[in-house]
């Protein structure tokens, strides 16, 4: 829509660690009620954008705005605010193991004191029954769980205060391809179901088709391709179409070790 807000706007985002540089000038918008996935290979710096929004890592350089306030030059009060309106699925789970699933589910809701201990079991088994699990699995314990298993808990965590912002940190990793569509379609499900505004970061093409409206690849610090998803296969880009279609040869030239 023109002159519409985006709901994400990052802006000149750097950031390195030592002589390395992650982020060089990172420029991204994400659409209200829109799923944007960023693809790019390992080591790109897909997972420290996120958690540079997050505000798990601090940038160097940039901005970063939601519902266009900029959450770098808000007060510590105003930040926790905005960033209790995002919940995150992480590349493997992060479940706290010391405590059972369903306080892992209702975890940010106790946080928040938006819903008392004694009512936090029956509402972690609601959110669990969203991502197709039975609320039975809230007495177990992470450790007790299938690799999906964990995967469907770390995103019923993520859905349960109903945020506005989703965000998936390689949501398939780990999983065969039958779990991996599974865990896409809850996703994409749960999205809907919420209105949220979603990003996912991601280097496998099959789960950022089923994912994303748009997409967005990140390439030596820098966005260097944005568009629909439908698209990400014919770009014509040749980073993008090298990467999306697995080619050996191409402009991204890969660092052998021996």
């Amino acid at each position: 829509m023109s002159g519409a807000v985006p709901k994400i706007r990052v802006r000149g985002l750097k950031k390195a660690f030592g002589d390395k540089i992650v982020l060089d000038g990172v420029d991204l918008d994400v659409m209200p009620g829109t799923s944007m996935v960023v693809i790019g290979g390992s080591g790109t710096g897909k997972s420290v954008l996120l958690k540079c929004i997050l505000g798990l890592i601090e940038p160097d350089e940039g901005s970063i705005e939601i519902d266009g306030a900029d959450l770098l030059h808000m007060d510590g009060k105003a930040q926790t605010a905005a960033r209790a309106r995002i919940g995150m699925l992480f590349q493997n789970g992060a479940l706290f193991d010391s405590i059972p699933v369903w306080e892992n589910v209702s975890f940010a809701l106790l946080a928040q004191r938006r819903v008392a201990r004694a009512g936090a079991r029956e509402k972690a088994g609601e959110v669990l029954g969203q991502v197709g699990l039975s609320p039975s699995v809230g007495d177990l314990s992470p450790s007790e769980l299938s690799g999906g298993m964990q995967k469907r808990v770390g995103l019923a965590r993520a859905i349960a205060a109903q945020p506005e912002i989703l965000f998936f940190d390689e949501p398939t990793t780990g999983l065969d391809p039958i779990m991996g569509a599974v865990i896409d379609g809850l996703i994409v499900d749960c999205v809907k179901k919420l209105g949220s505004t979603a990003v996912a970061i991601t280097h496998d093409m099959a789960s950022a088709s089923r994912i994303g409206d748009r997409a967005a690849m990140l390439h030596r610090g820098k966005i260097i391709w944005s568009g629909p998803a439908d698209k990400l296969l014919d770009s014509g880009n040749d980073v993008v179409d090298q990467f999306t279609h697995g080619r050996r040869e191409g402009p991204i030239q890969m660092e052998l070790r021996r």
